[in-house]
């Protein structure tokens, strides 16, 4: 899996908003990691809890859930596997290898979405 758009009603506006994002496939389920933090697109999808993500002319729609911090330690593993080189500035020196302690104590700083159909 590979980028995507992402576009979400703006929690004031309620206006289209579409900003392009890493989709994580991990066992599965599709996850979508907020890299920079709390970013207008998280706190969009917070509050609209769907959207869609466009890949090309297709649409998926969705449903978002945010992840715990306390279980976001494997997913942030997975998508530093997959997105270091894009995104690693972002995660302070914390790899995909580094110790489960560290991925821990940056959790709160990266939202985690799950995707429902």
């Amino acid at each position: 899996m590979g980028s995507r758009v992402l576009c979400v009603r703006g929690r004031t506006s309620g206006e289209r908003r579409c900003t392009p994002v890493n989709l994580l496939v991990l066992q599965g389920v599709r996850y979508l990691v907020a890299p920079r933090g709390h970013t207008q697109w998280v706190r969009n999808l917070r509050v609209a809890g769907s959207g869609e993500l466009l890949l090309g002319r297709r649409s998926e729609p969705f449903h978002a859930l945010e992840v715990p911090d306390a279980e976001k330690a494997p997913i942030l593993r997975a998508y530093l596997k997959r997105w270091k080189v894009e995104v690693g500035i972002f995660f302070g020196g914390v790899g995909a290898d580094s110790p489960e302690e560290d991925l821990r104590r940056i959790a709160p700083d990266h939202p985690v979405f799950r995707l429902d159909r």
